[in-house]
């Protein structure tokens, strides 16, 4: 504490004597830097000390010691000069009332000032850079940043505010041709991004940030292709939305992660749409505790429904999201129901007690190559759950019940896109009777949701590998979870009832490219430090999905990444009537008529259970 009494003591006592020395000066200036007549010398000091406190107390008055001299910027700068005028005017009224400016000059007036904005800039600025020479004696990463935007600006600025900086900003790439050879805080703009490798031999750089937060994921992949030529370590900084809480800074610099390649452009959601259709509503979400359901009743929440009931079998995955949504949203009324939605009493007694106006289900089994096996518990939950949830949402007057089903629903070749098709039809056929609006809901894979490829290969590199890909030739559909349950929101307000809306999902990608690129992002590379083996296709796998079917028109609604299929429905009677045998089958185990009925009630349903060859288990 003591220490920091001293520094101010000692910056005020050079502000002070800059403001004397510069008072002096400008008479000498005035007189040409020769002789001084007495009579003017003694005026000098007659108001030196006059001014002198006048100025010192403005400078408290704007606040000029709140900076740190390490930090001086523009700011500082433009603190010092408005502080300097406004002593110098109270200056002149003061003087003038007193003396009547007899053997004062009117001309030292201005010459004071311009000296003295001189003065305490001077001292500040040739501070740092004191400061800053001082820290580039030690070793510091050589940085080369692409872009040179605002983001790249505030990332320099904060490289240089460092007070033990780890980091010397070489360069700047970027394409806009116009910021070449510009200086940006001393940094120069010194190419093209495809000249990223080459820069980076020639200016020994050892690290790269990627400084584009508004890039969307096509772009960043080219972006980072050319760093991966140069085989240096890359940091980037989040979104534009996480940066908009906070300041450009080193620290909030991360890894690349696989969404930043794979995710896609933000989302505009009719917010106020979504807002009216949830607010002050008694909000259920089954599978609420899974990667989506959860993310649902994040989302959910932000738009203040009256209550969120959770429904989870998983009583960690229950645990863990209502301690986190009590902890976000302390005046939420949450309530968390450890049950199975195949638990007809358990269910029916939530549904009386609670009286939810909106359902999202997204409560399902959905690992593909598990379930080949396990026909009768992938029926039960898959299809007699949502049986039983649609129905008690239609007893009790349920407003919209929005079904998440999946592109492996669509020609399905698998027990879980079986499952999911038929959960499908139940809410189409049941809405026609019903006041309730049933909505389907139809999207490929999330990125990193449980039982995703992504955590997998994850843990396949972390133990050094190899990572295992089925197929060479295998494609998916990916977005993110948040993106996904966006568009689920918006799905569920535009929906009046028997739609299967369809996500736009962009283009396939191919597993290997995940891979390759998951590799590199870990700092390895494929095929020489992790090995990737073709294990060839598992039971019920397709090398590629599809989100529709050839019967179904898709028609575009309002919003731009959401379509809706048309499809032809299912007599209700007829369905009603599968149920009924296949809840029977599910009792009495019999797995070879629960195969029989689910080829019924799908009859696109063209089963693949052998697995595929293996293509090759060689390192690439």
């Amino acid at each position: 504490m003591k220490f920091n009494y001293l520094k101010k003591a000692v910056i005020i006592a050079h502000d002070t004597l800059a403001v004397m020395s510069a008072w002096v000066l400008a008479f000498w200036l005035r007189y040409n830097l020769g002789h001084i007549p007495k009579p003017v010398v003694h005026t000098i000091l007659l108001t030196l000390p006059v001014v002198t406190t006048i100025q010192v107390a403005t400078f408290f008055l704007f606040g000029l010691y709140r900076g740190v001299w390490r930090f001086a910027s523009m700011k500082d700068l433009t603190r010092i000069f408005k502080s300097t005028l406004f002593g110098s005017c109270l200056a002149v009224i003061i003087l003038y009332f007193t003396t009547g400016f007899i053997d004062l000059p009117r001309s030292v007036f201005p010459l004071y000032a311009i000296l003295t904005v001189f003065g305490l800039g001077a001292g500040r600025f040739l501070y740092r850079w004191a400061r800053e020479l001082q820290f580039s004696r030690g070793y510091r990463q050589r940085v080369l940043i692409v872009g040179a935007g605002n983001a790249g600006e505030g990332l320099v600025r904060d490289l240089l505010r460092q007070a033990n900086q780890e980091y010397y900003a070489v360069g700047f790439v970027d394409d806009n041709v116009q910021k070449r050879g510009h200086d940006i805080h001393g940094v120069r703009v010194l190419g093209h991004i495809r000249d990223i490798p080459r820069l980076c031999r020639q200016y020994r750089i050892d690290l790269i940030f990627i400084a584009l937060p508004s890039l969307n994921a096509k772009k960043m992949r080219r972006v980072v292709r050319w760093c991966e030529k140069s085989r240096l370590p890359m940091r980037t900084l989040p979104s534009l939305t996480a940066l908009a809480k906070g300041h450009v800074s080193v620290n909030a610099l991360r890894r690349l992660s696989i969404e930043d390649l794979l995710g896609r452009e933000p989302v505009n959601l009719a917010f106020e749409q979504i807002h009216r259709e949830l607010e002050n509503k008694h909000i259920m979400v089954t599978g609420g505790g899974g990667s989506i359901g959860s993310e649902l009743c994040r989302q959910i929440a932000e738009f203040r429904p009256a209550s969120l009931l959770i429904v989870d079998n998983s009583e960690f995955n229950l645990y863990a999201i209502e301690l986190e949504l009590r902890r976000t949203y302390p005046n939420l009324s949450i309530t968390v129901d450890l049950t199975s939605v195949v638990d007809t009493v358990a269910m029916q007694e939530l549904f009386a007690v609670h009286r939810p106006q909106v359902v999202f289900h997204a409560a399902a089994y959905k690992h593909v190559p598990m379930l080949e096996s396990q026909i009768r518990v992938a029926v039960f939950n898959n299809i007699l759950g949502t049986y039983t949830v649609a129905q008690l949402s239609h007893s009790y007057n349920v407003e919209k019940f929005i079904l998440i089903s999946t592109d492996k629903a669509v020609n399905p070749t698998n027990i879980m896109g079986a499952t999911k098709r038929a959960a499908e039809v139940i809410c189409q056929s049941l809405n026609d009777h019903s006041s309730t609006a049933f909505i389907t809901v139809r999207f490929g894979n999330v990125l990193g949701s449980v039982g995703s490829v992504v955590p997998l290969f994850t843990k396949q590199i972390e133990q050094g590998g190899p990572v295992t890909v089925t197929h060479p030739d295998i494609t998916r559909y990916f977005m993110t979870i948040p993106e996904a349950c966006q568009l689920i929101l918006q799905s569920g307000t535009n929906g009046e009832g028997s739609e299967i809306f369809v996500l736009d999902m962009g283009d396939p990608i191919k597993i290997t490219y995940l891979a390759q690129q998951m590799i590199r992002l870990a700092g390895k590379e494929p095929g020489i430090d992790i090995s990737i083996v073709f294990t060839g296709l598992r039971p019920g796998e397709k090398i590629f999905e599809e989100l529709f079917y050839d019967t179904e028109a898709l028609v575009p609604t309002v919003h731009e990444k959401i379509y809706k299929a048309q499809c032809n429905k299912v007599d209700w009677i007829a369905c009603e009537r599968r149920l009924t045998a296949i809840a029977k089958a599910v009792s009495t185990f019999q797995e070879d008529e629960l195969l029989v009925l689910l080829q019924e009630m799908v009859p696109e349903y063209k089963p693949r259970n052998v697995a595929g060859p293996v293509v090759s288990k060689e390192k690439i």
